[in-house]
């Protein structure tokens, strides 16, 4: 069993509430769509098409899943409105499935060297500080020893908001001076999570883009001055975004991918909006794998990603 457990009841029910903003609004336009129409014809792909579109799944994602059910539907011959949520989910969910077989419910830590480390990036207000303490929370759980590190030296409130989630799960934050050099703390952090024998390290870095040359140097030097006290590090290069943002976040994907090799992704924020079906558009798009989605505000409403259980909950009536 992986380090966050088997998909149980209460998380499919977390995933359930979380979805229901967005899952009410995709029903509701489908709904209105299909009304009077027994069968799935060019006009009801037409809607479905927009539908999609507004729900910010996302242009290419959508086409790509309008000719499959355009395939599906010259196939069948027939294809009933009752059918076409059930035939969504089908299609939506081989999609994801061919562009990344692996979901994450077995994932856990690799066996051949320790600490883990996890650098997060993303920018400010995504929820990048409370997605670092619920993974804290949630390897901390697991019986893993972890370590924080607070390197976005930028603003106090980073610093201060990494150090109350410390507190309140119980892990060590390594710090500094407001100002000072992320890789320095960077560095310290590694030194002392390698030196009291700690299973994760995760470090915090500025949330910013808006200079993109100074971003990626900055990012390679972090990167750089940690392979120096772990050869093997960043093990992983998470970027955080907030799924209220819909294609905005989609388009930080990219704008953060052109500086900086990102390895996986943590989509926050989904419970409190309509755009959730952007997780479906930067799965497919991106070939960088969704590996966390956030669904509330508790400690454990950040779940490991699995893209059929996603999809089974959108579409399931």
């Amino acid at each position: 069993m992986g380090l966050f457990g088997l998909f149980s009841k209460k998380k499919k029910e977390t995933l359930d509430k979380g979805l229901e903003k967005t899952k009410r609004s995709v029903f509701d336009k489908i709904s209105r769509a299909i009304a009077g129409k027994s069968r799935v014809d060019d006009e009801v792909l037409d809607n479905l098409e927009e539908i999609l579109i507004t729900s910010d799944v996302g242009v290419d994602t959508t086409v790509k899943i309008i000719e499959r059910i355009e395939k599906r539907v010259a196939r069948d011959k027939y294809v009933s409105t009752k059918e076409l949520n059930g035939i969504l989910k089908d299609e939506i969910a081989s999609l994801l499935m061919e562009n990344n077989t692996d979901d994450n419910d077995n994932w856990d830590l690799p066996t051949d060297h320790r600490p883990y480390v996890i650098l997060v990036v993303g920018v400010n207000g995504v929820g990048k500080t409370t997605t670092i303490g619920k993974l804290a929370y949630q390897f901390k759980n697991a019986g893993k020893k972890v370590y924080l590190g607070a390197a976005d030296t930028f603003r106090a409130a980073a610093v201060e908001q990494l150090c109350i989630w410390g507190e309140r799960v119980g892990v060590p934050v390594i710090k500094q001076q407001m100002g000072s050099d992320p890789a320095s703390v960077a560095f310290d952090t590694l030194s002392s999570a390698k030196a009291n024998q700690a299973d994760v390290v995760i470090i915090d870095t500025a949330g910013r883009l808006h200079n993109k040359v100074g971003l990626m140097n900055e990012l390679k030097k972090v990167k750089d001055v940690m392979k120096k006290v772990l050869p093997e590090a960043p093990d992983e290069v998470m970027l955080v975004l907030d799924g209220s943002t819909g294609q905005n976040a989609f388009e930080q994907a990219k704008q953060f991918a052109a500086v900086t090799q990102i390895t996986s992704l943590a989509i926050t924020k989904l419970d409190g909006t309509a755009k959730g079906g952007v997780v479906i558009g930067i799965s497919d798009q991106m070939k960088v794998p969704v590996k966390y989605i956030g669904l509330g505000e508790g400690m454990e409403d950040l779940q490991l990603f699995n893209r059929a259980q996603f999809v089974d909950s959108l579409f399931n009536e």
